[in-house]
């Protein structure tokens, strides 16, 4: 065989030299680019436009780590559902989606539902609502109305409240609490599939054992009516039940991520 031309060989190593030197441009490129929306969702939940209030419970509910399991990603169209007049995710997500390019969508009620087309939302977000649904009967069409407007392959990110598994949602839902397995249950009679769970929301000096269930816990901080009020309504903590509770911390919570298949 006859050894190749200096010249040809010359070319060859410098064709190599520039195609390794695109990817390593293009792998520090996609980097930058993977690095961009921590920057702004950090700079999101730092930001001094968050209520003090808000920011003081992220050492508890951990927004970075609990977006970034969802998968939460730069320009998504992300659909918070009943985020309520506090919008604790709420006040991270809206600036999140106007600094990326994204779109942000507070669902409070089921005509709100409309402004949302089917198919087009990247995530769809749940924070503490289960327990709610299941004392209405609405679990099911929750859940049926979620997969109908995510796009194939969106995901459905949940944190909960979380009762003792094999409890019944029936005794714990009026307290605040239901299972990991009725959440899951729920999700795939709707078409989802569980795409991962995570324990940055665990808590296990939650007992679960409350007089007023999860509002008992911070930031509610309620009791039971005392003896010889006629009254439904709570009333407040008194200050050592308040620190008793205080330093259990908020509820111990799920954090699922769901998939609608592609």
């Amino acid at each position: 065989m006859r050894a190749a031309p200096i010249a040809l060989v010359a070319a060859a190593f410098m064709a190599a030299t520039t195609a390794c030197a695109r990817s390593a441009e293009g792998e520090a490129a996609s980097q930058a680019s993977a690095a961009a929306p921590d920057a702004a969702l950090q700079a999101a939940i730092a930001s001094d436009a968050r209520p003090a209030a808000d920011r003081a419970r992220d050492v508890y509910r951990h927004p970075y780590e609990s977006l970034t399991f969802w998968g939460l990603t730069p320009g998504s169209t992300v659909v918070e559902i009943q985020p309520g007049a506090a919008g604790w995710w709420s006040n991270i997500l809206r600036p999140y989606a106007d600094a990326t390019g994204g779109r942000w969508v507070g669902i409070n009620r089921l005509a709100d539902f409309e402004a949302v087309a089917d198919g087009s939302a990247d995530m769809v977000l749940v924070a503490r609502a289960f327990h709610n649904w299941h004392r209405g009967g609405r679990t099911d069409a929750m859940m049926e109305t979620f997969f109908k407007i995510l796009k194939p392959g969106g995901v459905l990110a949940v944190e909960q409240h979380r009762a003792a598994e094999g409890s019944d949602p029936d005794a714990t839902a009026p307290f605040g609490y239901v299972s990991e397995a009725y959440v899951i249950a729920a999700a795939e009679r709707a078409g989802f599939v569980l795409d991962g769970r995570s324990e940055i929301n665990a808590n296990p000096r939650d007992d679960r054992d409350h007089p007023y269930g999860v509002w008992t816990l911070p930031p509610t901080r309620n009791s039971a009516p005392r003896d010889g009020v006629a009254t439904d309504r709570p009333t407040p903590l008194t200050e050592a039940e308040r620190a008793e509770y205080d330093a259990v911390g908020e509820s111990d919570r799920m954090t699922l991520r769901f998939r609608k298949p592609a």
